[in-house]
């Protein structure tokens, strides 16, 4: 791989951490620049998923001002986070390529939609207050994660109404929280992807590199730039991908 290839991951994937530190979609950015310098679907979903480890670790280490108090949360629910991308990962794994192909169009669509109706759904969140049983958040979290370990674009989003919804009403926190439960998630996806999967390691290095960047400037980042524009700008991004990978499958 060229370094001019190199260095676009590289830049690409800064952007791609901050948006996903500020609650948005980092997969919609990563997948695109991957499939950009010539990789295949699956292999950049999987190679994708190495490198964005780095956007978790970076927003994680930011993290600890919106966690404080939430120490029992983490402990009660990141097992089931984990459980869920393992699995989710698996399947992606046994999954024949020519079926990931044609299903990655819808999943991108959804990603994008998700991001662009986000504070619609944060909104109708942050207004409901009754009650959610243990049996519900279970299950919602376990089907959220699941699909963040098999492609994963809009499950951030998903997270964010998960826990708005049942553990957390106010959303830095509620921000914090996914951010926190994703990165552990996505480890043994990761470590399951580098035995069993295709990944690029020089393409998931720069990228990740990139990622790790993006996750530390994020906060500070996202404070300054619209994020109505932001938001729209990669949802019409991601909408537009679909397309084009529904034209040439």
């Amino acid at each position: 791989m060229s370094p001019d290839l190199l260095l676009l991951l590289l830049g690409g994937g800064v952007v791609a951490g901050v948006i996903g530190t500020a609650g948005g979609v980092t997969s919609l950015v990563a997948y695109p620049l991957l499939l950009a310098v010539g990789i295949p679907p699956l292999t950049a979903n999987v190679t994708g998923a190495v490198a964005m480890l780095g956007s978790g670790v970076g927003s994680t280490l930011r993290a600890g001002p919106d966690l404080v108090g939430h120490r029992a949360t983490l402990r009660r629910w990141m097992p089931v986070a984990v459980t869920g991308s393992l699995l989710g990962a698996v399947l992606l794994l046994v999954t024949p390529p020519d079926l990931f192909g044609r299903i990655v169009p819808f999943l991108v669509a959804a990603g994008a939609l998700l991001l662009l109706v986000q504070p619609t759904i944060t909104g109708w969140n942050e207004r409901r207050r009754g009650a959610v049983g243990t049996g519900v958040t279970a299950s919602a979290m376990t089907g959220v994660t699941i699909y963040n370990g098999y492609f994963g674009a809009g499950s951030g989003v998903l997270m964010i109404g998960v826990l708005l919804l049942t553990l957390e009403p106010q959303i830095l926190r509620a921000n914090a929280l996914k951010n926190v439960l994703l990165v552990a998630a996505d480890l043994l996806p990761a470590v399951l992807f580098a035995v069993f999967g295709h990944v690029v390691w020089l393409a998931a290095l720069a990228l990740g590199v990139g990622t790790l960047a993006g996750g530390l400037l994020g906060p500070s980042v996202a404070r300054r730039v619209p994020r109505t524009a932001l938001r729209l700008t990669v949802a019409a991004s991601g909408f537009a991908l679909a397309a084009w990978l529904f034209a040439h499958p």
